[in-house]
This record gives C-alpha cells, structure tokens and sequence, in this order.
C-alpha cells in the first residue's frame, strides 16, 4: 500500500480505494470497492503513530472489539480489520444517504411517521447494543446514518464501553459524549448506568426530530448543564399529548426513575407501526482470510519513542488521560451539580491538585510514597496510578487511585481519591503520609483543600 491511500490503489490485494469521504485527527474514510465482490465499502485508515501520540490505541481495541459483538440491520457493520506497520484500516458498510443530521438542520422538523420511524430504528439497535452489553455514549444525529432505502444505521463507536468496563459499583465513569445530548448522571462525573445515559441520548434525538431544535439549548456551558441536570425543556403545542409524556419519563434527570429501552418498546406511540428489524438483512459477511483476529494484533508491529511516556509495571507505556470540556467545566467554583444527586458531600472523597511537573515525575513521587511503611503496592495503567495497601484494615485493604489528566504539555491535573477500604484510615494516610509527599509538586489544590491551604 502506498504511504498516502490514493484513488484507484489497491490495499491489501482485496479493495480498490475510491474518494476520500471525510477525515478526523487521526484517521481518513475512503470508499472503496471490493475486488471479489465489487460491493462499495468504506475503508476508515487510521494512523498508528498519531493513536499513539495522544493515547487512544485502547479506544480504539475498544471499538473494534465492540463493533464486532452488534450484528444489527440498523447498526454500520465492521466486515473486517486488516493491519500494515504504520497504519490499521477498517473494512466497514458504506452508507449512501449521508447523516440524520442533514434531514433537520437549518430548523427542519420531520412529520410524526417520519420520526417513529427513525426513533424505532434507533431504540431497536440502542437496545440491542445493551443486551450485549456495549454502551455507545456519543449517540447524536450526526452518528446516525439514512441508507439508500431511507432506513437509519447507528456510527461511531469510538466513545462505547462494555460492561466490564463498570467498576466495582456497577457503573461507568469516563465523562464523554457531545454536551446537549449527554445525560444529567454524566455531567456530575460520580458514575453512570451506560444503557440510562444512552437512552436520555435517544429521547433528546426524538426531540429535535419532531421540533427541529434542542431541548437544551444554551451558549454558556455552564447554564446548559444546569438545565440538563434539572431536565428543564419544553415541548412545542404541536408535540402529540403521547409523546409529551414519553420524552417525559425519558429526560427524567433522576436515572432511576428514567424509562428503558424495552419499557420504551412497549408504550402505544412507538409500537404504531412497529416491526422489529424493519431494515434489510445484512449483507453477507466479506471473507475474512486478512481478518485481525486478536485486537492487540493491530497495534503489534507499532514502536514508539516517547520521551514523556511513563513506563508501567510490564513496560508499556502510561500516558495520562485528556482532560475534556466536561472536566474543565466541572471545576468552575460556580458549577458544583453534585447536589442535585448526593445527600451527603462530606461522603465525597476526591481531591485535586494541579501541577507544572512532568508526569513521569508525579508517577515517581507516588511511587515514593508507596515505599513508606504502609507498604502498597503500585498498579500502572490508562492514565491512573493505584496504590493498594498491604494491611487489612477495618473495611478491608485500603486502596487509593490518582489519576492523571493532562490539561497542556505543560499542566497536569491529578485526582486522589479512596477506592477501597475504610474512610477514617484513608483520610488519616492522606493527612499523614500522603499530602505531605505531594506538597513539592503541587502548584495549586482545587476545592476544599484549597480551602484548607488559605
């Protein structure tokens, strides 16, 4: 293959590649022609060396490991993925008709019909992506595709998780998504149910479908988020009296108390004309003899040189995580949301401090601190440095995660927080042990220990 993909070269013996259709950061998506078949396909080519350089080589196995588990008529399907030594490329469907989003910008609004069906369409494969327990957490009208035949396709899993991403509380915790259509839960970074926060996505795209607009719909960031967490929106007059009240148990700000998918399924509006599967079968699956059958294959042949990787235990590199709107915003003295979800801060364990020095030197001083006479042991990995303690104490071993965000090449923001183990023993090991050691990297603290430090 050449180093830039070019129309008319052929990759891999098996595509011919056609016109580039569009391209992000780090990856281009061309249409291409299959040689054994001549079925148009899109061939997405992602760039090995620039995954590395911001640390999205896991995002991207994730993807490709969740887009493998959602067989689905209105789901894009990923035929194949195929690997050289600087690049991967994903053997995809192509969808002709272009984005939803085209069919409402400028003001447009769809006819009910029109929107049921999309919406039906879109709730089928949304609950069938959970019933396999993949979250797609970026849903939006410009991630969803209209074929040729006018039936909807669900893109762009590239923000998924799967469910054994949750933690030990059962719930996801990386802030993500596109801000008018992320859930109240996600917003107030303390965890999420993934399937909870898709479907608040789902009922905000039922909304613009039918009024052209967004529910929640402010420039200031901050007055946005405030409106979401109260689920503050109003329904146009030409809103049907059932579809007031299913948008309404959708955009609860209270999870619990939101509909589900299968709930959603069941209600009178949506079933009208309902047929499960209503797109075409798919098409049949490309022979895969140049498949990437492992994930971690994709990325094998990959070296990199990075003088400000910190290396982990098993000697792959640890780069702190990107600090995103969502968590910038969070930190605003006058968005503090939590309220809105928790009865009791003073449970609220996590603090932060922003730094000037290099993370490999924050690594090396929580490492230090490990070495003390609490003994724990240093566990490396996506950005966070755990310690778990060696002494079983009243509630267990004590376990405590700093995780790493990187604002700017020269700014980091840490989080400290208790994982595990008993609340009085962490705050005494912070108060002792812990802050102390940090004190020398530390620039400012945020919070109530900024309080404490005037």
């Amino acid at each position: 293959m050449a180093k830039k993909e070019k129309k008319g070269v052929i990759l891999m013996q098996r595509y011919e590649i056609g016109h580039l259709l569009g391209q992000g950061n780090f990856a281009k998506v061309y249409l291409a022609r299959n040689l054994r078949t001549n079925q148009p396909v899109a061939i997405k080519v992602i760039n090995k060396e620039k995954v590395l350089e911001i640390g999205m080589t896991d995002q991207i196995k994730r993807e490709i490991s969740t887009m493998r588990l959602v067989k689905h008529p209105n789901i894009v399907q990923l035929y194949e993925v195929m690997a050289s030594k600087t690049k991967v490329y994903f053997a995809m469907e192509y969808v002709k008709g272009g984005e939803l989003f085209d069919k409402i910008s400028q003001g447009k609004r769809l006819s009910e019909n029109v929107a049921r069906k999309y919406f039906q369409q879109l709730i089928g494969a949304v609950d069938f992506c959970h019933s396999r327990g993949v979250y797609h957490r970026d849903l939006k009208p410009e991630n969803l595709l209209v074929n040729e035949n006018g039936d909807l396709k669900v893109s762009d899993f590239g923000l998924s998780a799967l469910k054994e991403s949750t933690r030990n509380d059962g719930l996801l915790h990386t802030t993500c998504g596109t801000p008018a259509y992320v859930a109240p839960e996600v917003i107030t970074q303390k965890g999420y149910d993934g399937a909870k926060a898709d479907t608040w996505s789902c009922g905000v795209i039922l909304f613009v479908l039918l009024a052209g607009y967004l529910p929640f719909h402010e420039r200031n960031l901050i007055r946005l988020y405030r409106k979401i967490c109260i689920a503050d929106f109003r329904c146009p007059p030409s809103f049907p009296d059932e579809v007031k009240k299913l948008l309404s148990r959708i955009l609860h700000p209270k999870p619990k108390a939101r509909i589900n998918t299968a709930d959603i399924m069941e209600t009178t509006w949506f079933k009208k004309g309902y047929m499960q599967f209503q797109a075409p079968m798919l098409p049949p699956q490309l022979p895969a003899d140049c498949e990437v059958s492992d994930v971690e294959a994709a990325f094998a042949s990959s070296n990199s040189d990075d003088s400000s990787v910190v290396p982990n235990n098993g000697g792959s590199p640890m780069r702190p995580s990107c600090f995103n709107a969502f968590d910038i915003i969070s930190l605003s003295s006058g968005f503090d949301l939590s309220g809105l979800f928790e009865e009791d801060k003073s449970q609220r364990q996590e603090i932060r401090f922003t730094t000037q020095k290099p993370a490999s030197m924050i690594v090396s001083k929580l490492e230090e601190v490990a070495k003390t006479e609490s003994k724990f042991k240093v566990v490396k990995k996506n950005g966070t440095v755990s310690l778990q303690g060696s002494k079983v104490g009243r509630k267990g071993q004590l376990g405590i995660d700093a995780q790493i965000f990187q604002v700017t090449s020269s700014l980091h923001i840490v989080e400290v927080k208790k994982s595990s183990g008993d609340t009085l023993e962490y705050r005494q090991f912070w108060d002792q042990d812990l802050k102390p050691s940090l004190q020398e990297i530390v620039w400012t603290w945020q919070g109530c220990e900024q309080q404490q430090q005037k």
